[in-house]
């Protein structure tokens, strides 16, 4: 259950750190109306919170965050942006995922 718990809530945060992004992204890059900017700022802020409720310490959460993030944002630009991953992308988003659960979810003494 705290598995679940745990891959959720980088789910959770990766969501709102990538969609925030892209809203300021968007803003900036893209010309949609600054409310779009301020949206994102506030998603980008519920990244932050969201993060602190993993129950490990920040740096092995955010190094093993990083990994989640690398396939998230890989499905997050297949999906949303029509960018084509290939087979170097998988293969290095897998390698990324492994890494970050070795670091967050192996025990430890």
């Amino acid at each position: 259950m705290v598995f679940i718990k745990s891959f959720l809530l980088f789910i959770l945060a990766g969501l709102f750190e990538i969609g925030g992004g892209y809203l300021v992204w968007q803003w900036l890059k893209n010309d949609k109306p600054l409310w779009w900017g301020i949206v994102g700022g506030i998603v980008l802020v519920l990244y932050g919170v969201v993060a602190t409720w993993q129950t490990a310490d920040f740096g092995r959460v955010y190094a093993a965050y990083g990994g989640i993030f690398i396939i998230m944002a890989l499905i997050w630009a297949w999906k949303v942006d029509n960018f084509q991953p290939d087979k170097w992308d998988v293969i290095g988003a897998l390698v990324a995922v492994t890494g970050a659960c070795i670091i967050i979810y192996m025990p430890r003494k």
